[in-house]
């Protein structure tokens, strides 16, 4: 009986102590790009103005429909682009007019792009590595194999 015990108790020991180091090695990743690693994709950003890229931006709202579909079948990029479009986030009072009539046009297929950027581990993470929150994506674009360019009315992370 004192050795059942003896067992019991030791065994219970063992026990946390994998539980520990099996939480210890589940830990993020030691690269200060987690999300990078996690997506395998390149992600690049730059800033820009809404009045330079709103033809882009306008044509890339017109194809949000088709986008849609691309977003949900996508598992793997080369590349992600994120362009800031720094004037046209909510602390400058929000996209131009031309952008804004675009978005309120398409404002249902916009609100399901956000939905499925948000369902996609790999443009999530994405957007999320700059800090972008899907409501303040305005529309994607993808014009090369393996690319996608993601429109964001904000100003990226300090």
């Amino acid at each position: 009986m004192a050795n059942g015990r003896r067992f019991a108790r030791w065994s219970s020991v063992v026990a946390a102590s994998l539980f520990a180091v099996a939480a210890a090695a589940a830990q993020p990743l030691g690269s200060d790009k987690p999300a990078a690693a996690i997506v395998d994709s390149d992600v690049r950003q730059e800033e820009a103005l809404s009045r330079t890229e709103a033809g882009k931006v306008i044509t890339a709202i017109d194809q949000t429909r088709d986008n849609i579909g691309t977003v949900r079948k996508t598992t793997k990029l080369d590349r992600v682009d994120i362009v800031f479009l720094t004037d046209a986030a909510r602390s400058e009072g929000g996209p131009p007019p031309a952008i804004e009539n675009k978005m309120k046009q398409h404002q249902d297929d916009v609100a399901e792009l956000r939905q499925e950027i948000e369902a996609n581990a790999l443009l999530f993470n994405a957007i999320d590595s700059r800090r972008v929150q899907a409501e303040d994506v305005l529309a994607v674009e993808f014009d090369n194999p393996g690319q996608v360019v993601i429109y964001a009315a904000a100003k990226p992370p300090k």
